[in-house]
């Protein structure tokens, strides 16, 4: 397993802490995981790589073997990590749904549960951005293969004609012996002939033929909680594809993509505006209407401010579950493209008696250019 650089694989250094570990664990797996890219091969790929990789930097035993052999790569044996004596053969996710059962419920069990299980489905919801800001109900409808209601999945008919399979005993398991040069290995399959049910039908269902499962429309009401962001997703257990062998439905995952707003951007909780302000304003000062989520609010904007200066105002962000945002307001001073000849001539005589050249920037800008060339940047 040495082979495999486990820190490059999470994108930290040899020095990582368990928390650098953790955290860098969770950002690749919610990067990677199925749930998003149904499908897709390489992010399979990646997601069981990082699992492996987690799996042995975040055990201190695990970990130091691996930094071993990292550093003594003529060492490995029987008992390090290719070894039989040594940590291969990973178990599952490691310990993928402890970590992470805040994030993915029902993500659990074993192989068995896994096998008979119905598939996800993946859909995409787009929210305008007030919607995502403050919550909001959405129906969605979808074809899927729902468990058949007059057999209850079974595929028997009236959902009781089947019988216990003789082959497994009902237990969906058969075992198998083989003889080689190191002794005897017993290993456990899928029953071939319920395919692991531990069931065999003796009567199909006639609504759907012994699939136990139909195909149809169903229809599902989002209520979808305020904050929403883009790639954040919703799950509903059971509303998935039916099991093709009588288990437990698959999961409908609800991803959200949140359209853009005119003046909104936003930031977890905390909502961003960029607001134009004259130059008047700007120079006096005076109180301007903001818009918030719900409402616009008056901010009073103070005298001498300046292009760019950033205000925060807070409470007027976002209002979710795990708190309230704060909002940052940047402002802009317009400065007006066209002049009459008496607005010139007041600017110029606005110049003359306030010595405008004589505020900090300006001054700060002419002095460098005179130190560094005798000249002044602002006489012709």
């Amino acid at each position: 397993m040495a082979d495999k650089n486990y820190y490059e694989i999470l994108g930290v250094d040899r020095k990582a802490t368990d928390a650098d570990i953790k955290s860098a664990y969770r950002k690749l797996v919610k990067m990677y995981h199925p749930d998003l890219h149904p499908n897709d091969a390489n992010a399979a790929a990646k997601f069981k790589e990082v699992n492996e990789a987690n799996e042995v930097l975040s055990d201190p035993q695990k970990r130091a073997a691996y930094d071993y052999e990292l550093d003594h790569p003529n060492a490995r044996g029987a008992g390090g990590f290719g070894g039989t004596g040594g940590f291969g053969g990973f178990s599952g996710f490691g310990g993928f749904g402890d970590i992470f059962s805040d994030i993915f419920s029902g993500f659990g069990g074993g192989a068995a549960a896994q096998e008979s299980q119905g598939e996800d489905i993946t859909r995409e919801v787009v929210l305008s951005f007030l919607d995502a800001a403050k919550g909001c109900t959405k129906e969605i409808r979808y074809m899927r293969n729902e468990p058949c209601p007059a057999c209850k999945g079974t595929g028997a008919k009236n959902g009781t004609a089947y019988k216990t399979c003789d082959k497994c005993g009902g237990s969906g398991q058969v075992r198998y012996a083989q003889d080689t040069l190191f002794g005897r290995t017993i290993r456990m399959a899928v029953c071939p002939e319920c395919g692991g049910t531990g069931k065999k039908i003796t009567d199909s269902c006639p609504d759907c033929k012994g699939k136990g499962y139909v195909r149809k429309e169903t229809v599902v009401t989002l209520n979808i909680p305020a904050g929403a962001d883009t790639n954040s997703y919703i799950r509903k257990k059971g509303y998935g594809q039916a099991s093709v062998k009588g288990g437990a439905p698959g999961d409908l995952i609800v991803v959200f993509r949140v359209e853009p707003h005119k003046i909104f951007k936003r930031k977890d909780k905390d909502l961003y505006v960029e607001l134009p302000i004259s130059f008047r304003t700007a120079a006096l000062g005076g109180k301007v209407k903001v818009p918030g989520i719900d409402e616009t609010f008056e901010y009073l904007i103070p005298e001498g401010t300046q292009s760019g200066t950033v205000f925060c105002v807070r409470g007027k962000g976002l209002k979710t579950r795990t708190g309230t945002g704060n909002m940052y307001i940047t402002v802009t001073v317009e400065v007006p493209t066209k002049l009459t000849k008496d607005q010139k001539r007041a600017l110029d005589e606005l110049e003359e008696t306030t010595d405008m050249k004589q505020t900090p920037k300006i001054r700060a800008y002419r002095d460098n250019v005179q130190a560094m060339y005798g000249v002044d940047p602002y006489k012709n």
